[in-house]
């Protein structure tokens, strides 16, 4: 494939997958709709693709999409009758399509059907609706096109902003002038007068990153969307009733963290569908509605994004979490954790109530997958249930991952940033409670408090000054303290990713770059803390 065709193939990707995405939730509706199906924007969007599809020789996926069009047209003219079944065979032949063009379905491996069989359904459909003359090309099996090697991901930007961009980027040019001159000519000028030339591009360059971070925020929706479809088809596979609902589409949140979120979220939704919500006969039974409601929420709270995934279905069994927990060691045999506690259980790896492993769950890994990742993220993971009324799982997330509020300290000669909503307080480290080691215990306004040195834990070696200071971080797992040489204060901090040679090295979550040029590297506080935390006496922990 030529350069030229390569740029056109990847623009043809960027469309298929909106066009597809778009095709698929109207789909979604059409079950959802009760009268005549509005069928006209379905219809457009479909033939664009398939214009698209022809303009990159994609034949397959041209022949399908017609199958697909002549489908929708009968039922416009009501020439068909629309049932689960068919709005089944219509999502699997979308499902087609996006394997044919290079991207990945959205149903689950289990319940996909091969473009053969979808095909011949199709043609089925139509020959028994309407006469209609065999094409040649039906004839012929549908082959999935070879997914290209590379696919570049793409952001819709309104023009407004870029518009503002270039403005800023034009003004950031005329005070880096204005300012080159004056230091050419210092002597003409105060001191003053050059810090306020500075202070006017520096102004300047802030308005232009919030205008950047501005640009790569998306609406969560297109994160939420493809669940529906995941829904629905778990519901008709598991014989449940679950109605999808989603509120706070609008929301705006960083393309990556919309992206990794994913995962997480999936974990989540099928989990929900195979141990949360009943049977309706089982809802009945219990006085609840037969069809169940799974909800995902998206909403602002101070200064991060949260989001929730809520069922109605039975809840937790706090019991059985109890004996699981016993039976692996997570509690002793008189211990009683509080609710809280006592729910986080759950997200530890390879813990499982479950009495039978099936395709979506009941291993024991989905759980610790979502706390990782959530948690890679810089984000918590809580839970809250109610016996028979249903489980909600909140995750906190930052709204971006590339520029963080961060409390910088020194360690010998190096410099390190903590996110600075870890960081609850500093306390100096009092000399007669300072002791030699990689970690120690702080007595805390009465409280046991462990700390890990960062000399130690880092091996920087050099000796320990006479005076430390203790900056205390909290995450949901406890309180420990990071013991270090200097405090430095606080500043924002543009995220670095690490080199290959530095990633996996246990807390360390990235780099930066300081004013001076040297690269100071970010603490991975929840990594820390529990290196801490193990390290602490029972009594220290608790």
């Amino acid at each position: 494939m030529t350069p030229e065709l390569e740029k056109i193939h990847a623009l043809f990707l960027a469309e298929a997958e909106e066009q597809l995405a778009t095709l698929e939730q109207g789909l979604l509706a059409l079950e959802r709709t009760s009268g005549p199906p509005p069928l006209a924007s379905l219809l457009c969007t479909l033939h664009t693709f398939k214009g698209g599809a022809g303009a990159v020789g994609l034949t397959a996926a041209v022949e399908l999409a017609h199958l697909l069009e002549d489908l929708l047209t009968l039922l416009e003219a009501r020439a068909v009758v629309l049932h689960a079944g068919l709005g089944s065979l219509m999502l699997q032949a979308v499902d087609v399509l996006r394997e044919q063009v290079g991207l990945e379905p959205a149903s689950e491996p289990a319940q996909r059907l091969p473009a053969p069989e979808v095909r011949r359904l199709l043609e089925s459909t139509l020959k028994a609706s309407q006469p209609v003359q065999a094409r040649a090309a039906a004839e012929r099996p549908a082959t999935p096109a070879e997914p290209t090697a590379h696919r570049e991901h793409t952001l819709r930007v309104g023009l407004g902003r870029l518009d503002r961009m270039l403005d800023l980027t034009g003004e950031i040019a005329i005070a880096r002038g204005r300012l080159a001159e004056m230091l050419a000519q210092a002597h003409r000028y105060t001191p003053q007068q050059l810090l306020e030339a500075h202070r006017d591009g520096d102004r300047l360059y802030l308005d232009l990153q919030e205008v950047v971070m501005k640009v790569r925020m998306v609406p969560i929706g297109r994160t939420f969307q493809p669940f529906v479809r995941t829904v629905r088809d778990l519901g008709l596979a598991m014989g449940k009733q679950v109605r999808c609902e989603l509120s706070g589409e609008d929301v705006e949140v960083d393309t990556t963290i919309a992206e990794l979120i994913r995962d997480p979220l999936t974990h989540l939704v099928r989990n929900a569908m195979d141990h949360g919500l009943e049977t309706p006969e089982v809802r009945q039974a219990r006085g609840k509605a037969p069809t169940g409601t799974l909800s995902l929420r998206a909403f602002h709270d101070a200064g991060t994004l949260v989001i929730q995934v809520v069922d109605d279905g039975m809840g937790l069994d706090r019991e059985r979490i109890t004996a699981r927990a016993r039976a692996q060691g997570l509690l002793g045999p008189e211990e009683t954790p509080d609710d809280g506690a006592l729910l986080r259980l759950i997200l530890a790896p390879g813990f499982s109530t479950a009495e039978r492993i099936t395709e979506l769950s009941g291993r024991g890994v989905g759980m610790d997958v979502v706390k990782r990742n959530v948690e890679s993220l810089r984000g918590t993971v809580s839970v809250d249930s109610a016996p028979g009324e249903g489980t909600t799982f909140s995750l906190r997330l930052p709204l971006t991952l590339s520029i963080i509020e961060g409390f910088n300290v020194a360690v010998g000669g190096e410099t390190y940033v903590i996110p600075l909503q870890n960081v609850l307080e500093c306390v100096e480290l009092p000399a007669a409670e300072s002791r030699p080691g990689r970690t120690g215990v702080f007595s805390l306004r009465g409280s046991a408090l462990p700390y890990l040195r960062l000399r130690e834990h880092f091996g920087l070696g050099g000796s320990t000054p006479a005076r430390e200071n203790l900056v205390v971080i909290g995450h949901e797992r406890g309180l420990a303290g990071l013991a270090v040489d200097t405090l430095l204060g606080q500043g924002q901090t543009v995220i670095k990713p690490l080199g290959r040679f530095c990633q996996g090295l246990p807390g360390l979550s990235g780099s930066t770059l300081l004013g001076d040029g040297r690269v100071a590297l970010i603490l991975d506080v929840p990594a820390l803390l529990h290196q801490a935390l193990q390290a602490a006496p029972p009594a220290a922990r608790a």
